[in-house]
């Protein structure tokens, strides 16, 4: 992982605290975004986590050149900061984040949305998930949304409403009595037939689409 935080005593912190898990490594801090940028493009990290607001370079353009639109190959960035602001949640996944994190949010919390970022999920601290998604709808109420590739088949439905629903994969799993290797079939069909990147943009999309809400049961 790379952490990147202006303020030392919090980049210090946030650095022992993940490397104090047994599965994850800092292999580099910065104090900021381009410095992150330059050290994630030499190190290629599994995470980078970004501080919102740092000098230089911020952390959402960092994460877009990190990880947006465009980039051949794009590293996994979670965001974090202490400001819980709409527009910041926004440009960050926007940008291509797959988390966005308060730095309250507590190890627990942090660690699970490094190994989402890692293994391709995304993940959203709750406090803000269902007003984020919400706002996200609104952005452009005149703008229709993208239509998918081929249409949703009915456990496609569900799957897509337990993911705006915020639910992980063993979650649906259980909700739907299917297996964990088939919710993932699941998404993976989703986001391919939506042409989004992550479980966030798929979110985005059901709750663009009025699907948000709808029971996941089986």
């Amino acid at each position: 992982m790379l952490v990147a935080d202006d303020q030392e005593i919090v980049r210090t912190g946030l650095a022992m605290i993940l490397d104090a898990q047994p599965d994850l490594e800092v292999v580099a801090t910065a104090a900021d975004g381009l410095e992150a940028v330059r050290l994630a493009e030499r190190l290629r990290p599994d995470v980078c986590l970004l501080d919102v607001r740092m000098p230089v370079l911020d952390g959402i353009a960092a994460t877009r050149r990190l990880a947006g639109p465009g980039v051949d190959r794009p590293l996994a960035v979670v965001v974090i900061t202490t400001f819980d602001l709409d527009e910041y949640v926004y440009g960050a996944l926007r940008a291509g984040a797959r988390g966005f994190l308060l730095k309250d949010a507590g190890p627990a919390l942090l660690s699970q949305a490094i190994h989402a970022a890692a293994k391709g999920d995304a993940l959203i601290a709750p406090s803000v998930t269902t007003r984020l998604l919400h706002a996200f709808a609104r952005q452009d109420p005149h703008a229709a949304p993208r239509q998918p590739v081929e249409a949703l088949t009915e456990r496609e439905e569900q799957v897509l409403g337990a993911l705006a629903a915020g639910r992980t994969n063993t979650e649906i799993a259980a909700d739907l009595f299917i297996s964990l290797s088939t919710v993932k079939t699941h998404v993976g069909s989703l986001m391919a037939k939506l042409g989004v990147r992550n479980r966030v943009e798929a979110a985005i999309w059901a709750y663009e689409t009025g699907r948000a809400g709808r029971s996941t049961k089986g």
